[in-house]
Protein backbone atom coordinates (compact mmCIF):
# COMPACT_ATOMS: atom_id res chain seq x y z
CA UNK A 1 0.00 0.00 0.00
CA UNK A 2 3.01 2.30 0.21
CA UNK A 3 6.10 3.07 -1.81
CA UNK A 4 8.16 2.94 1.39
CA UNK A 5 9.33 -0.19 3.15
CA UNK A 6 8.87 -0.73 6.88
CA UNK A 7 11.53 -3.27 7.80
CA UNK A 8 12.04 -1.68 11.23
CA UNK A 9 9.97 0.59 13.44
CA UNK A 10 12.62 1.55 16.00
CA UNK A 11 12.82 5.38 16.13
CA UNK A 12 16.27 6.82 15.50
CA UNK A 13 15.23 10.47 15.77
CA UNK A 14 12.96 12.77 17.71
CA UNK A 15 10.27 14.23 15.51
CA UNK A 16 8.68 17.66 15.74
CA UNK A 17 5.42 18.13 13.89
CA UNK A 18 3.65 21.43 13.09
CA UNK A 19 0.10 21.50 11.76
CA UNK A 20 -2.57 24.13 11.14
CA UNK A 21 -6.05 22.79 11.85
CA UNK A 22 -7.06 19.19 12.54
CA UNK A 23 -6.08 17.53 9.26
CA UNK A 24 -6.77 13.80 9.23
CA UNK A 25 -7.70 13.81 12.93
CA UNK A 26 -4.06 14.60 13.84
CA UNK A 27 -2.92 11.29 12.33
CA UNK A 28 0.73 12.33 11.89
CA UNK A 29 1.49 13.43 15.47
CA UNK A 30 -0.62 10.57 16.86
CA UNK A 31 1.26 7.98 14.81
CA UNK A 32 4.61 9.44 15.83
CA UNK A 33 3.62 9.56 19.51
CA UNK A 34 2.38 5.97 19.42
CA UNK A 35 5.78 4.96 18.02
CA UNK A 36 7.60 6.84 20.79
CA UNK A 37 9.16 9.33 18.40
CA UNK A 38 7.21 12.56 18.97
CA UNK A 39 9.25 15.28 20.64
CA UNK A 40 6.64 17.97 20.22
CA UNK A 41 3.49 18.88 18.33
CA UNK A 42 2.77 22.50 17.45
CA UNK A 43 -0.63 23.62 16.26
CA UNK A 44 -2.60 26.83 16.02
CA UNK A 45 -5.50 25.95 18.34
CA UNK A 46 -5.74 23.17 20.91
CA UNK A 47 -8.80 22.60 23.09
CA UNK A 48 -7.23 21.58 26.38
CA UNK A 49 -9.21 21.05 29.57
CA UNK A 50 -9.61 24.77 30.32
CA UNK A 51 -10.52 25.63 26.74
CA UNK A 52 -13.03 22.78 26.54
CA UNK A 53 -14.68 24.07 29.70
CA UNK A 54 -15.10 27.52 28.20
CA UNK A 55 -16.29 25.98 24.92
CA UNK A 56 -19.32 24.61 26.75
CA UNK A 57 -20.57 28.18 27.11
CA UNK A 58 -20.52 28.77 23.34
CA UNK A 59 -23.39 28.15 20.90
CA UNK A 60 -23.72 24.56 19.67
CA UNK A 61 -21.96 24.90 16.32
CA UNK A 62 -19.08 27.00 17.68
CA UNK A 63 -18.66 24.59 20.59
CA UNK A 64 -18.40 21.58 18.26
CA UNK A 65 -15.74 23.34 16.17
CA UNK A 66 -13.66 24.16 19.25
CA UNK A 67 -14.13 20.72 20.78
CA UNK A 68 -12.91 19.01 17.60
CA UNK A 69 -9.50 20.69 17.93
CA UNK A 70 -8.27 18.10 20.37
CA UNK A 71 -7.36 14.42 20.53
CA UNK A 72 -6.93 12.41 23.72
CA UNK A 73 -4.11 10.36 22.18
CA UNK A 74 -1.81 13.38 22.38
CA UNK A 75 -0.65 14.30 25.91
CA UNK A 76 -0.66 17.94 26.96
CA UNK A 77 3.11 17.96 27.62
CA UNK A 78 3.75 17.27 23.93
CA UNK A 79 1.44 19.98 22.54
CA UNK A 80 2.17 23.67 22.01
CA UNK A 81 -0.58 25.93 20.70
CA UNK A 82 -1.28 29.63 20.28
CA UNK A 83 -5.03 29.83 20.78
CA UNK A 84 -5.44 33.60 20.94
CA UNK A 85 -3.27 34.12 17.87
CA UNK A 86 -5.23 31.39 16.10
CA UNK A 87 -8.45 33.33 16.60
CA UNK A 88 -6.78 36.46 15.20
CA UNK A 89 -5.45 34.49 12.21
CA UNK A 90 -8.90 33.04 11.55
CA UNK A 91 -10.45 36.51 11.70
CA UNK A 92 -7.84 37.79 9.26
CA UNK A 93 -8.54 34.95 6.84
CA UNK A 94 -12.26 35.68 6.98
CA UNK A 95 -11.62 39.38 6.35
CA UNK A 96 -9.38 38.72 3.34
CA UNK A 97 -11.93 36.29 1.91
CA UNK A 98 -14.74 38.81 2.36
CA UNK A 99 -12.74 41.56 0.69
CA UNK A 100 -11.04 39.57 -2.05
CA UNK A 101 -13.25 36.56 -2.72
CA UNK A 102 -11.46 33.42 -3.87
CA UNK A 103 -8.25 35.32 -4.59
CA UNK A 104 -8.34 36.91 -1.14
CA UNK A 105 -8.93 33.54 0.51
CA UNK A 106 -5.87 31.99 -1.09
CA UNK A 107 -3.74 35.01 -0.25
CA UNK A 108 -5.08 34.60 3.28
CA UNK A 109 -3.93 30.97 3.32
CA UNK A 110 -0.43 32.18 2.45
CA UNK A 111 -0.46 34.93 5.05
CA UNK A 112 -1.80 32.78 7.88
CA UNK A 113 0.52 29.94 6.88
CA UNK A 114 3.50 32.29 6.98
CA UNK A 115 2.58 33.70 10.38
CA UNK A 116 2.07 30.22 11.80
CA UNK A 117 5.39 29.00 10.37
CA UNK A 118 7.22 32.02 11.82
CA UNK A 119 5.65 31.35 15.22
CA UNK A 120 6.71 27.70 15.10
CA UNK A 121 10.21 28.73 14.01
CA UNK A 122 10.60 30.99 17.06
CA UNK A 123 9.42 28.17 19.32
CA UNK A 124 11.82 25.61 17.87
CA UNK A 125 14.73 28.06 17.71
CA UNK A 126 14.86 28.15 21.50
CA UNK A 127 15.16 24.36 21.75
CA UNK A 128 18.38 22.40 21.60
CA UNK A 129 17.80 20.53 18.36
CA UNK A 130 20.65 18.74 16.61
CA UNK A 131 20.77 17.37 13.05
CA UNK A 132 21.82 13.94 14.31
CA UNK A 133 18.60 13.16 16.13
CA UNK A 134 15.89 15.55 14.91
CA UNK A 135 13.34 15.42 12.08
CA UNK A 136 10.76 18.11 11.33
CA UNK A 137 7.40 17.31 9.69
CA UNK A 138 5.21 20.14 8.40
CA UNK A 139 2.27 20.68 6.09
CA UNK A 140 2.14 22.63 2.85
CA UNK A 141 1.47 26.38 2.90
CA UNK A 142 2.40 26.56 6.61
CA UNK A 143 6.03 25.35 6.75
CA UNK A 144 8.30 27.55 4.61
CA UNK A 145 9.76 29.86 7.29
CA UNK A 146 10.29 27.14 9.89
CA UNK A 147 12.02 24.91 7.33
CA UNK A 148 14.28 27.77 6.30
CA UNK A 149 15.37 28.19 9.93
CA UNK A 150 15.85 24.47 10.55
CA UNK A 151 17.67 23.77 7.29
CA UNK A 152 20.15 26.50 8.18
CA UNK A 153 20.94 24.40 11.24
CA UNK A 154 21.23 21.23 9.19
CA UNK A 155 18.01 19.64 10.51
CA UNK A 156 16.18 17.44 7.96
CA UNK A 157 12.66 18.51 7.01
CA UNK A 158 9.71 16.57 5.58
CA UNK A 159 6.77 18.37 3.97
CA UNK A 160 3.32 16.86 3.53
CA UNK A 161 1.56 18.04 0.36
CA UNK A 162 -2.19 17.61 0.72
CA UNK A 163 -3.15 17.92 -2.98
CA UNK A 164 -1.63 18.22 -6.49
CA UNK A 165 -1.63 22.04 -6.16
CA UNK A 166 -1.62 23.73 -9.60
CA UNK A 167 -2.71 20.52 -11.34
CA UNK A 168 -5.82 20.38 -9.18
CA UNK A 169 -6.61 24.07 -9.70
CA UNK A 170 -6.31 23.72 -13.47
CA UNK A 171 -8.56 20.66 -13.34
CA UNK A 172 -11.26 22.59 -11.52
CA UNK A 173 -10.94 25.56 -13.84
CA UNK A 174 -11.46 23.29 -16.85
CA UNK A 175 -14.58 21.81 -15.25
CA UNK A 176 -15.98 25.26 -14.49
CA UNK A 177 -15.63 26.14 -18.15
CA UNK A 178 -17.17 22.85 -19.25
CA UNK A 179 -20.08 23.16 -16.79
CA UNK A 180 -21.08 26.86 -16.78
CA UNK A 181 -23.48 27.85 -14.03
CA UNK A 182 -22.65 24.91 -11.77
CA UNK A 183 -20.24 26.78 -9.48
CA UNK A 184 -20.68 30.48 -8.82
CA UNK A 185 -17.10 31.47 -7.94
CA UNK A 186 -14.32 31.07 -10.53
CA UNK A 187 -11.22 29.49 -9.00
CA UNK A 188 -8.92 32.52 -9.36
CA UNK A 189 -5.89 31.36 -7.39
CA UNK A 190 -3.08 33.96 -7.23
CA UNK A 191 0.40 33.03 -8.42
CA UNK A 192 1.76 33.78 -4.95
CA UNK A 193 0.01 30.67 -3.68
CA UNK A 194 1.82 28.44 -6.17
CA UNK A 195 5.13 30.22 -5.59
CA UNK A 196 4.96 29.52 -1.87
CA UNK A 197 4.42 25.82 -2.55
CA UNK A 198 7.32 25.68 -4.99
CA UNK A 199 9.59 27.25 -2.37
CA UNK A 200 8.50 24.67 0.20
CA UNK A 201 9.05 21.76 -2.20
CA UNK A 202 12.53 23.06 -3.01
CA UNK A 203 13.71 23.35 0.58
CA UNK A 204 12.19 20.13 1.94
CA UNK A 205 14.34 16.98 2.02
CA UNK A 206 11.30 14.87 1.18
CA UNK A 207 7.75 15.64 0.09
CA UNK A 208 5.16 13.17 1.35
CA UNK A 209 1.95 12.58 -0.58
CA UNK A 210 -0.75 9.98 -0.11
CA UNK A 211 -1.20 8.73 -3.66
CA UNK A 212 0.56 8.10 -6.94
CA UNK A 213 -1.96 10.50 -8.48
CA UNK A 214 -0.59 13.41 -6.42
CA UNK A 215 2.98 12.26 -6.98
CA UNK A 216 2.45 12.47 -10.75
CA UNK A 217 0.89 15.92 -10.34
CA UNK A 218 3.90 17.25 -8.42
CA UNK A 219 6.30 15.79 -10.95
CA UNK A 220 4.43 17.73 -13.66
CA UNK A 221 5.30 20.84 -11.64
CA UNK A 222 9.01 20.05 -11.51
CA UNK A 223 9.41 18.11 -8.27
CA UNK A 224 11.82 15.19 -8.66
CA UNK A 225 10.18 11.81 -8.33
CA UNK A 226 13.05 10.70 -6.08
CA UNK A 227 12.12 13.43 -3.63
CA UNK A 228 8.50 12.30 -3.29
CA UNK A 229 7.39 9.53 -0.91
CA UNK A 230 3.93 7.98 -1.23
CA UNK A 231 2.46 7.05 2.17
CA UNK A 232 -1.30 6.31 2.25
CA UNK A 233 -3.24 7.83 5.11
CA UNK A 234 -4.47 5.84 8.09
CA UNK A 235 -8.07 5.32 9.11
CA UNK A 236 -9.90 4.13 12.17
CA UNK A 237 -13.55 4.24 13.17
CA UNK A 238 -14.45 6.99 15.66
CA UNK A 239 -14.60 5.92 19.30
CA UNK A 240 -18.40 6.04 19.39
CA UNK A 241 -18.58 3.52 16.54
CA UNK A 242 -15.79 1.10 17.43
CA UNK A 243 -18.16 -1.15 19.33
CA UNK A 244 -20.25 -1.59 16.18
CA UNK A 245 -19.07 -4.57 14.15
CA UNK A 246 -20.19 -4.23 10.50
CA UNK A 247 -19.59 -7.95 10.07
CA UNK A 248 -22.27 -8.76 12.65
CA UNK A 249 -24.51 -5.72 12.69
CA UNK A 250 -27.66 -6.23 10.56
CA UNK A 251 -27.57 -3.84 7.64
CA UNK A 252 -28.76 -3.57 4.08
CA UNK A 253 -25.31 -4.40 2.77
CA UNK A 254 -25.32 -7.77 4.48
CA UNK A 255 -28.33 -9.02 2.55
CA UNK A 256 -27.95 -10.85 -0.72
CA UNK A 257 -30.67 -9.60 -3.03
CA UNK A 258 -31.86 -11.84 -5.82
CA UNK A 259 -33.73 -8.92 -7.30
CA UNK A 260 -33.88 -5.17 -6.72
CA UNK A 261 -37.24 -3.46 -7.20
CA UNK A 262 -38.66 0.06 -7.19
CA UNK A 263 -39.81 -0.61 -3.62
CA UNK A 264 -36.45 -2.09 -2.67
CA UNK A 265 -33.90 -0.28 -4.88
CA UNK A 266 -30.13 -0.43 -4.98
CA UNK A 267 -29.01 2.52 -2.85
CA UNK A 268 -25.86 4.32 -3.98
CA UNK A 269 -24.22 6.70 -1.50
CA UNK A 270 -22.04 9.72 -2.24
CA UNK A 271 -20.63 11.38 0.88
CA UNK A 272 -18.38 14.43 0.69
CA UNK A 273 -18.32 17.97 -0.59
CA UNK A 274 -20.77 18.33 -3.47
CA UNK A 275 -18.62 20.09 -6.03
CA UNK A 276 -17.20 19.82 -9.54
CA UNK A 277 -13.79 18.63 -8.34
CA UNK A 278 -15.43 15.60 -6.77
CA UNK A 279 -17.15 14.72 -10.06
CA UNK A 280 -20.73 15.28 -8.93
CA UNK A 281 -21.65 16.39 -12.46
CA UNK A 282 -20.75 12.99 -13.87
CA UNK A 283 -22.59 11.18 -11.10
CA UNK A 284 -25.72 13.14 -12.04
CA UNK A 285 -25.22 12.04 -15.65
CA UNK A 286 -24.82 8.42 -14.57
CA UNK A 287 -28.05 8.71 -12.55
CA UNK A 288 -29.82 9.95 -15.67
CA UNK A 289 -28.66 6.86 -17.54
CA UNK A 290 -30.09 4.63 -14.78
CA UNK A 291 -33.50 6.27 -14.40
CA UNK A 292 -35.30 3.21 -15.77
CA UNK A 293 -33.66 0.86 -13.27
CA UNK A 294 -34.28 0.31 -9.53
CA UNK A 295 -31.40 2.52 -8.37
CA UNK A 296 -31.50 5.61 -6.16
CA UNK A 297 -28.69 8.00 -5.28
CA UNK A 298 -28.22 9.66 -1.87
CA UNK A 299 -25.93 12.70 -2.08
CA UNK A 300 -24.70 13.69 1.39
CA UNK A 301 -22.42 16.64 2.11
CA UNK A 302 -22.18 20.41 1.93
CA UNK A 303 -23.62 21.58 -1.37
CA UNK A 304 -21.21 23.81 -3.27
CA UNK A 305 -22.97 23.81 -6.63
CA UNK A 306 -25.74 26.14 -7.74
CA UNK A 307 -29.44 25.59 -7.13
CA UNK A 308 -29.86 25.34 -10.89
CA UNK A 309 -27.38 22.45 -10.97
CA UNK A 310 -29.15 20.69 -8.11
CA UNK A 311 -32.53 21.06 -9.77
CA UNK A 312 -31.14 19.56 -13.00
CA UNK A 313 -30.66 16.18 -11.31
CA UNK A 314 -33.12 13.40 -12.20
CA UNK A 315 -35.76 12.25 -9.67
CA UNK A 316 -33.71 9.21 -8.57
CA UNK A 317 -31.20 11.62 -6.94
CA UNK A 318 -31.72 13.13 -3.47
CA UNK A 319 -29.47 15.89 -2.11
CA UNK A 320 -29.45 15.64 1.68
CA UNK A 321 -26.96 18.41 2.38
CA UNK A 322 -24.54 18.29 5.30
CA UNK A 323 -25.38 15.92 8.13
CA UNK A 324 -24.03 15.74 11.66
CA UNK A 325 -21.41 13.15 12.60
CA UNK A 326 -23.92 11.06 14.51
CA UNK A 327 -26.01 10.70 11.33
CA UNK A 328 -23.17 9.52 9.09
CA UNK A 329 -23.40 5.94 10.35
CA UNK A 330 -27.05 5.85 9.27
CA UNK A 331 -26.01 7.02 5.81
CA UNK A 332 -23.61 4.11 5.47
CA UNK A 333 -26.03 1.57 6.93
CA UNK A 334 -28.81 2.61 4.55
CA UNK A 335 -26.59 2.21 1.48
CA UNK A 336 -25.47 -0.75 -0.59
CA UNK A 337 -22.63 0.86 -2.55
CA UNK A 338 -20.37 3.88 -2.09
CA UNK A 339 -19.37 5.96 -5.11
CA UNK A 340 -16.57 8.52 -5.55
CA UNK A 341 -16.25 9.86 -9.13
CA UNK A 342 -13.61 12.40 -8.09
CA UNK A 343 -11.34 14.19 -10.55
CA UNK A 344 -8.66 15.15 -8.01
CA UNK A 345 -8.07 13.87 -4.48
CA UNK A 346 -4.74 13.28 -2.81
CA UNK A 347 -6.32 10.47 -0.82
CA UNK A 348 -10.05 10.23 -0.22
CA UNK A 349 -10.36 8.76 3.27
CA UNK A 350 -14.12 8.40 2.79
CA UNK A 351 -13.57 5.38 0.57
CA UNK A 352 -11.76 3.59 3.41
CA UNK A 353 -14.46 4.68 5.85
CA UNK A 354 -17.12 3.29 3.52
CA UNK A 355 -15.28 -0.04 3.36
CA UNK A 356 -15.01 -0.11 7.16
CA UNK A 357 -18.79 0.16 7.18
CA UNK A 358 -19.20 -2.75 4.79
CA UNK A 359 -19.70 -0.95 1.47
CA UNK A 360 -18.03 -1.82 -1.82
CA UNK A 361 -16.58 1.30 -3.46
CA UNK A 362 -16.73 2.56 -7.03
CA UNK A 363 -14.00 5.16 -7.49
CA UNK A 364 -11.70 6.74 -10.06
CA UNK A 365 -7.89 6.26 -9.98
CA UNK A 366 -7.54 9.91 -8.87
CA UNK A 367 -8.02 9.39 -5.13
CA UNK A 368 -5.41 6.95 -3.84
CA UNK A 369 -4.89 3.23 -4.30
CA UNK A 370 -7.65 1.74 -2.15
CA UNK A 371 -10.03 -0.18 -4.41
CA UNK A 372 -8.94 -3.47 -5.97
CA UNK A 373 -10.83 -3.81 -9.24
CA UNK A 374 -13.56 -6.44 -9.04
CA UNK A 375 -12.59 -7.50 -5.50
CA UNK A 376 -13.89 -4.80 -3.13
CA UNK A 377 -15.38 -2.47 -5.73
CA UNK A 378 -14.75 -1.13 -9.20
CA UNK A 379 -12.42 1.48 -10.68
CA UNK A 380 -13.83 3.71 -13.42
CA UNK A 381 -12.18 6.43 -15.52
CA UNK A 382 -12.81 10.03 -14.41
CA UNK A 383 -15.34 12.04 -16.46
CA UNK A 384 -17.01 8.87 -17.76
CA UNK A 385 -20.67 8.68 -16.70
CA UNK A 386 -21.30 5.64 -18.94
CA UNK A 387 -18.56 3.63 -17.22
CA UNK A 388 -19.87 4.77 -13.84
CA UNK A 389 -23.43 3.76 -14.70
CA UNK A 390 -22.20 0.42 -16.06
CA UNK A 391 -20.32 -0.36 -12.83
CA UNK A 392 -23.41 0.42 -10.75
CA UNK A 393 -25.59 -1.65 -13.08
CA UNK A 394 -23.36 -4.69 -12.53
CA UNK A 395 -24.73 -4.95 -8.99
CA UNK A 396 -28.24 -5.21 -10.47
CA UNK A 397 -27.14 -7.98 -12.81
CA UNK A 398 -24.98 -9.77 -10.21
CA UNK A 399 -26.48 -9.01 -6.77
CA UNK A 400 -24.40 -11.73 -5.09
CA UNK A 401 -21.36 -9.61 -5.93
CA UNK A 402 -22.46 -7.15 -3.24
CA UNK A 403 -21.93 -9.61 -0.41
CA UNK A 404 -18.63 -10.88 -1.80
CA UNK A 405 -17.26 -7.37 -2.23
CA UNK A 406 -18.67 -6.27 1.13
CA UNK A 407 -16.61 -8.89 2.94
CA UNK A 408 -13.51 -7.97 0.94
CA UNK A 409 -14.08 -4.27 1.67
CA UNK A 410 -14.23 -4.90 5.41
CA UNK A 411 -10.89 -6.70 5.27
CA UNK A 412 -9.30 -4.04 3.05
CA UNK A 413 -10.19 -1.25 5.49
CA UNK A 414 -8.08 -2.93 8.19
CA UNK A 415 -4.91 -2.44 6.14
CA UNK A 416 -4.89 1.32 6.77
CA UNK A 417 -3.90 1.13 10.42
CA UNK A 418 -2.31 4.03 12.30
CA UNK A 419 0.59 1.77 13.30
CA UNK A 420 1.45 1.07 9.66
CA UNK A 421 1.26 4.76 8.85
CA UNK A 422 3.68 5.53 11.68
CA UNK A 423 6.08 2.80 10.59
CA UNK A 424 6.22 4.28 7.10
CA UNK A 425 7.00 7.73 8.49
CA UNK A 426 9.81 6.38 10.70
CA UNK A 427 11.31 4.45 7.79
CA UNK A 428 11.33 7.64 5.72
CA UNK A 429 13.04 9.46 8.59
CA UNK A 430 15.77 6.84 8.77
CA UNK A 431 16.35 7.22 5.03
CA UNK A 432 16.85 10.95 5.39
CA UNK A 433 19.10 10.69 8.43
CA UNK A 434 21.28 7.86 7.13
Amino acid sequence: MSSTSTNSTKPVSTWYCAQLGRKDHYAVPRALHAAGALGGFMTDFWAGKVTKGVAGLLPGKSWRVVESRFHPDLPANRVTSWNLRALIWEARLRQMTKQGGVTGRYLGYCQVGSRFAQTVARSLKSRRLTPENTVFFGFDTASLEVMEMLKARGIPCILYQIDPCRVEVETVRAEQLAWPGWEDSPLDVPEAFFTRHQQEWAIADRVVVSSEFTRAGLMQQGVSGNKIAVIPLSFELPDDRKEIDPEKKPARTQKIFSQFTRENPLRVLYLGQVMLRKGIQYLVQAAELLQDFPVVFDIVGSIQISRQAVSSAPPNVTFHGRVTQNKILDCYRNAHVFVLPTLSDNFAITQVEAMANGLPVIATPNCGAVVTEGVDGFIVPPRDPKALASAIHRYLEEPDTLEQQRQAALQKSKLFALEKFGSSLLYLGRQICS
